[in-house]
């Protein structure tokens, strides 16, 4: 894998004596598919950071929640997960289709531990993997590159307490995002959401950022 470092990497290497540990670090633990440890480990989480790149070369990281699972390992070198409804930039799934390399963290809070990947990703609007995830808009399906164990010593040990109301049903369906109920967005709302926000009674920008500072989801 020698291409696995860039230039700049390397040189922050030699400036700090640290390229035969990099290398070797590289050689131990960094593979080009998952091994059954690693797509289980995946498999038991139920939230990883997505990063990926604009097309003006602006990096963008987003956090991705769902049930445990919801991240498929199809085969040691594939990834599948999927995106349900968010604020309607599609800021990281427009990036992938404009530039398709991607990373993922996957972070186990409790042990901890966590596991880094890489790769091309491609979007899907349709067929039988999108209608697998019930609520979702579009799957994306991950060629890795590159998969390692990153160290945990940063890691503060954390423990989750409940899951997000707002994970789809499955028949797909879920609840009103708090945010769809502020009234300076309901001209811009489709139709049905600003049925039901309308229904569940509006609130001001205010009103939501006291509810959010709160913990006040729904």
């Amino acid at each position: 894998m020698s291409d696995f470092f860039t230039e700049a990497q390397r040189e922050l290497q030699s400036e700090f004596e640290t390229i035969d540990l990099a290398d070797r670090i590289v050689e131990a633990v960094v593979t080009e598919e998952l091994s059954d440890q690693q797509a289980e480990f995946i498999h038991n989480r139920n939230m990883f950071y997505l990063s990926t790149i604009d097309e003006s070369g602006y990096p963008s990281c987003s956090y991705k929640g769902g049930d445990l699972g919801f991240v498929r390992v199809t085969d040691p070198g594939t990834v599948v997960f999927p995106n349900y409804d968010g604020n309607g930039m599609f800021m990281s799934m427009g990036n992938i289709i404009a530039k398709t390399k991607v990373g993922l963290l996957f972070i186990d809070f409790e042990t901890p531990q966590r596991l880094r990947l890489r790769g091309e990703a491609r979007c899907h609007r349709e067929g039988p993997m999108l209608a697998s995830y019930p609520g979702a808009n579009l799957v994306i399906e991950i060629s890795v590159d590159h998969v390692w164990v990153n160290c945990p010593r940063y890691v503060h040990r954390m423990q989750s307490l409940e899951k997000s109301p707002y994970l789809p049903g499955k028949d797909g369906t879920v609840s009103l995002a708090l945010w769809k109920r502020i009234d300076i967005v309901q001209d811009v709302l489709k139709s049905d959401d600003c049925a039901e926000a309308e229904s569940l009674g509006l609130i001001t920008v205010e009103e939501y950022e006291a509810y959010v500072a709160r913990g006040k989801l729904l």
